[in-house]
């Protein structure tokens, strides 16, 4: 084939490629660092430290202030703004804001979609993840971190057929049958995971609720260990949220303070498989009790499963599965239905 040919046809890609999704417009974007605290550590020895092959030892003194439990921030403004507040996007447990930048075999993630469709939004690494770094551990996270295998986030995420369903050869992995999740970018996937800590659920609530307080009243989109953040951060700045979206949440609120939730529009969206899973039923019926709470208090609730919607064969990583936008313009029709769009 000739190489004008090939161009050709390269540009015909090119072409098909613009008019399917056209370039995103922004009139700014930026990153921010908020919450956290100063901690003092003191009784440590003096260390040597070579900071670079073949360079001069320096004495490091570990003594000191710290600057700790902070969380990173980065937004995107649409030149077209179309939602009526920003949406604040907050990630689940041993992962970062990456979860909704793409997805593992590159198509585009939710950030891009919503953003096409006029919102502010606004991504973040957590406390103790990605760029918003991490501190000492017992001194000031209580816990070890947490890490992860290959194998766990394949076997527990309801992306392969129960325990033992990982192999290293692709070829020989159990995936659940007519799943969604792109099992061939995995790899891609398990290199997101970072380490997390399971004592650091109050820095978190804290960081959550400074990034709320600086960007003001918004909607909040909210997966996996930040449900938990998501409606408690809500019930203590009830004010300031005007909608909650909870992709998948495996931690609820004060059920105590459930009437606290009562003038904030919530959708809950579960996927597929839960009932083959050991963990998910539980968890599942522990989001819905929680929401009954909230309605039984005169609140709003919509409770989704995929399934029976219609739309079949999600893991628990929604945002990543090969129907993330069916998924995604579902929510974009019920925030559309709130009034939350201009």
């Amino acid at each position: 084939m000739s190489r004008i040919v090939i161009a050709s046809i390269t540009a015909l890609l090119i072409a098909g490629h613009a008019r399917a999704a056209e370039p995103i417009t922004l009139r700014d974007m930026g990153s921010f660092h908020v919450g956290g605290r100063l901690v003092e550590i003191s009784g440590k020895p003096v260390k040597e430290v070579v900071f670079a092959p073949g360079g001069v030892p320096a004495n490091v003194d570990p003594n000191g202030t710290y600057q700790v439990e902070q969380m990173y921030v980065q937004y995107f403004l649409p030149a077209n703004e179309k939602g009526a507040y920003p949406l604040l996007m907050w990630h689940g447990g041993g992962l970062t804001g990456v979860t909704y930048e793409t997805t593992p075999d590159g198509r585009e993630g939710w950030l891009n979609y919503f953003l096409r469709k006029g919102w502010a939004v606004y991504n973040s690494d957590a406390v103790e993840r990605g760029r918003a770094g991490w501190a000492q551990y017992p001194d000031i996270f209580k816990s070890e971190p947490v890490f992860l295998t290959t194998a766990n986030p394949f076997e527990r995420f309801r992306i392969g057929d129960g325990p033992n369903s990982y192999d290293p050869d692709p070829a020989k992995r159990k995936v659940l049958p007519g799943n969604q999740f792109p099992v061939e970018g995995y790899e891609n996937f398990v290199k997101q995971n970072v380490p997390r800590w399971t004592t650091t659920d109050d820095a978190a609530i804290a960081a959550y609720i400074a990034e709320l307080d600086r960007v003001g009243p918004s909607v909040i989109l909210f997966h996996s260990q930040a449900g938990s953040f998501g409606f408690k951060v809500a019930q203590a700045r009830p004010d300031k949220v005007k909608a909650l979206i909870a992709i998948e949440p495996a931690g609820i609120g004060d059920p105590a303070r459930a009437d606290v939730l009562k003038n904030i529009p919530t959708l809950i969206i579960y996927g597929d498989y839960i009932e083959r899973d050991s963990r998910w039923p539980k968890i599942r019926a522990n989001g819905i009790a929680f929401a009954d709470a909230i309605k039984a208090a005169g609140g709003n609730v919509d409770i989704v499963d995929l399934p029976q919607a219609g739309i079949k064969g999600n893991s628990h990583m929604v945002m990543m599965d090969k129907n993330n936008l069916e998924v995604a313009a579902l929510i974009q029709k019920w925030l559309e239905g709130k009034g939350l769009t201009k």
